[in-house]
């Protein structure tokens, strides 16, 4: 069921609109990410939801209430910061208990509470320690446990494992989803980071200039980003300029010497062909041909940049003893078409192989 709703969100500043009518809907027990580069809106959308800004339009309404009617310590939301935001003086079992002392409960009730929480993040053992002797893992997870004690409606995550080092951001967002399909909250991330929306979330909200550009599951805007902005974002691909025509079978792009099937709506016209590195191959005929530019072995795959006459595309294949072209050799490159993705042409976007910021 509809859990909550953003109804054509909207906040302006003094000369621009960071968030220009955005409209969601969300299910119960799901986690969205808001995910885009700084600016685009993402964190601006989450403050307006925890009521610490205020939206110049628009509705946010979760299980049914209108929460921008209501005053953000009236919303019963659970927020974790990007620094955690633990007071210092203050051992871990009495951060987490704090917002339970602020609702009156009951002592006893209260410790039982608070040894929950802290056996879900797994700090059982670390009640007792202050902040400055936890590591910057253990601090979030203190953090969450704190968010996550007063069983709130909604949980609003804003940048939470960006302060940590790689190795300890993948062991957290192993323990977040974990955490989050345990006690089944719902949860809003919002994040810049492509590769840990995609780990955690059930589905993605793509965002750029304040405004909305797709959501979807993570694999299917990997796979089907529905425009340039999406495609180039979501890790590294190839954008291709072509033509959208029609063919004996239907719908077709020719991108230079190579025509494709499409299988979704585009209008005829210029358009754009987005294909991952790791889904094209190399094949004896019916692609697109070109030169090896460069080769460069990373180990578990090599990296192949291809110059061809609709621009230089960049290719992906395992390392698995397979003969490969040398530098230098001409080659024709091929995919399926149901791994790519077809688009009007965007006149802002960069239609060469590169890898998203």
């Amino acid at each position: 069921m509809t859990y909550l709703v953003l109804d054509q969100l909207t906040k302006r500043f003094a000369n621009w609109t960071a968030v220009d009518r955005v409209s969601l809907t969300v299910e119960k027990g799901e986690l969205i990410s808001l995910l885009g580069p700084s600016g685009c809106g993402k964190t601006t959308t989450l403050q307006m939801i925890a009521g610490f800004l205020d939206a110049d339009g628009g509705r946010v309404m979760l299980d049914g209430q209108d929460l921008l009617a209501k005053k953000p310590n009236e919303r019963g939301l659970g927020i974790v910061f990007q620094s955690y935001a633990l007071f210092p003086h203050m051992t871990a079992a009495e951060n987490v208990a704090f917002g339970l002392e602020m609702r009156k409960i009951a002592r006893a009730d209260r410790d039982r509470m608070v040894a929950d929480a802290l056996k879900l993040v797994g700090l059982e053992q670390y009640g007792d320690r202050h902040p400055r002797r936890m590591s910057g893992g253990q601090q979030q997870r203190v953090a969450l446990a704190r968010a996550l004690v007063i069983k709130p409606s909604l949980l609003l995550l804003d940048e939470p494992l960006s302060n940590l080092d790689a190795k300890m951001r993948e062991e957290m967002q192993i323990e977040l989803r974990r955490i989050q399909r345990t006690v089944g909250t719902t949860m809003i991330l919002v994040t810049h980071d492509q590769s840990e929306a995609m780990a955690l979330s059930d589905r993605v909200v793509v965002m750029n200039k304040g405004r909305v550009q797709q959501v979807a599951s993570p694999q299917e805007a990997y796979d089907r980003p529905a425009n340039a902005f999406v495609a180039n974002f979501l890790g590294r691909t190839n954008l291709l300029p072509g033509m959208v025509g029609s063919g004996a079978a239907g719908t077709v792009i020719t991108v230079a010497d190579s025509v494709w099937p499409v299988s979704q709506p585009v209008p005829p016209g210029p358009g754009a062909l987005a294909v991952r590195p790791e889904k094209i191959g190399f094949v004896d005929a019916g692609g697109l041909s070109g030169t090896v530019l460069a080769r460069v072995f990373q180990g578990t795959q090599w990296l192949f940049e291809i110059e061809t006459a609709a621009g230089r595309v960049m290719v992906i294949r395992q390392h698995d003893g397979s003969p490969l072209p040398a530098e230098r050799e001409r080659v024709t490159i091929g995919w399926r078409p149901q791994d790519m993705a077809v688009m009007p042409a965007d006149p802002e976007a960069d239609l060469s192989a590169r890898e998203a910021a």
